[in-house]
């Protein structure tokens, strides 16, 4: 039997050794759909906190429960370290690491990089390397494949490489790992095969493509399609508030037409990993075949724009009552990037926050999910959230909704605040004295 049919042969049969490397909001989630559907898991993190929590049967991630973690552990299906020279072990080896950009908006794949040089170290002949991170066309075959080419093993014969986009939508219990299609490629027709044979094993279905960089490709276009939408929203939004009409209200009836219409909703700014960086990935990767993104630019322009927006309604707001933005008491709700998670990573409301303390507010949050801002690559903030309490909504000069979180009791909010900044219409409905409520 060839290699290709053994890795074939032991997916097929659960009996193989998967390897996830970064066990973040993609690669935790990922391990633990593994380690159900039967196979045995070994997670590998650079930090060490997290390696130790997982193996202790805790999880740092809310769609992931705690128990779901302890009973891997317990059975033995899953174990997490920091020690790369297990590297060799695992038959499939999923990358599953960052991939941000820098201040001057170009790709960062020095996380890739990195790992691909670490796998190229201990690759043996049979395993498969499947990439998942979110990256530009060309990143597998270019960035990858030399590196664990260079250990003189051949893709497709000796080793197998593919790629395969994460499709991961923190909150939503509808899109399970079961229910949501996955998009598979390889180098090489064997390595698409064992591939597919590895994503056959955790998804009801697989969408083989030809190439890995059409796989790339379409990762990029589901994110920038939602990017591009939520930009034209915002925009009208601006015009909608200064002619006085609630877009909401707007792509409501819009949204009644039963073709060719699909309704986007404004907010404060685009959260999470994807929707805020793929836009720039692409475009930076268009220049490289003299060709300008820019509608796709422009798209990200404006929703990188949203956060300065939201404080200038602040500052509005405030000077309406005769306050200054400067020394004003201000109340943030939600730090997370969507509703109902504790996901903060590139959250509108980190950068609203920052906004506000550079113009010299006085500036705390409320965040039942995110009890502390963790440490972010771009944001030095230190805040902890402070409780949701009479007092503290009272003594606001401003309460500023960034985020919906289901569990805010918006009718409450409103009766005891002084004024109200709402960036996601969550007090739609509610009744209060003229000048108290401010959309944004």
């Amino acid at each position: 039997m060839d290699k290709q049919a053994s890795l074939i042969d032991r997916l097929t049969h659960r009996t193989a050794l998967i390897g996830v490397i970064g066990l973040g909001y993609v690669g935790l989630p990922l391990a633990v759909e593994f380690g159900k559907a039967g196979f045995h898991v070994l997670g590998f993190d650079t930090d060490a906190e997290k390696t130790e929590r997982l193996q202790q049967g805790e999880s740092y991630i809310s769609d992931v429960p705690d128990q779901r973690v302890a009973d891997l552990v317990k059975a033995g299906r899953f174990k997490a370290t920091t020690n790369f020279d297990r590297l060799s072990e695992p038959d499939v080896l999923c990358i599953c690491v960052p991939t941000p950009i820098t201040v001057t908006r170009d790709p960062d794949l020095s996380y890739i990089a990195n790992t691909a040089k670490e796998i190229a170290r201990r690759l043996r002949p049979g395993q498969l390397v499947v990439l998942e991170s979110t990256t530009y066309p060309g990143t597998t075959r270019e960035e990858v494949l030399p590196r664990l080419a260079q250990t003189g093993l051949e893709v497709g014969k000796d080793f197998f490489c593919g790629y395969s986009p994460e499709r991961i939508n923190p909150g939503s219990a509808d899109s399970t790992f079961a229910k949501v299609p996955r998009i598979v490629s390889g180098v090489t027709s064997g390595c698409l095969e064992a591939t597919k044979a590895l994503y056959d094993s955790i998804v009801a279905e697989t969408v083989p493509v030809s190439s890995p960089e059409v796989a790339e490709m379409a990762k990029l276009l589901e994110n920038i399609f939602r990017a591009v939408n939520i930009s034209l929203v915002n925009e009208l939004k601006v015009i909608a508030l200064r002619m006085g009409i609630d877009i909401r209200e707007v792509i409501e009836a819009a949204a009644t037409k039963p073709y060719g219409f699909m309704a986007f909703y404004p907010g404060p700014g685009l959260g999470g990993h994807c929707i805020p960086i793929d836009p720039f990935y692409l475009s930076w990767r268009a220049r490289a075949f003299n060709v300008n993104a820019r509608f796709v630019e422009l798209a990200g322009e404006i929703n990188t724009e949203m956060p300065e927006f939201v404080v200038r309604r602040v500052m509005e707001a405030l000077n309406s009552q005769g306050k200054a933005l400067k020394g004003s008491r201000v109340l943030v709700l939600g730090a997370s990037y969507k509703a109902n998670v504790g996901d903060t990573r590139e959250s509108p409301a980190v950068t609203i926050m920052e906004l506000l303390l550079a113009a010299g507010a006085d500036v705390r949050y409320n965040d039942p999910y995110v009890p502390k801002l963790p440490r972010m690559r771009r944001s030095a903030l230190s805040l902890s959230s402070v409780p949701l309490s009479q007092n503290e909504v009272g003594r606001a000069d401003c309460v500023v909704i960034v985020t919906d979180h289901s569990d805010y009791d918006y009718q409450w909010i409103v009766e005891q605040a002084k004024l109200i900044v709402d960036t996601r219409n969550a007090t739609r409905g509610i009744q209060c004295e003229e000048g108290k409520l401010w959309l944004a």
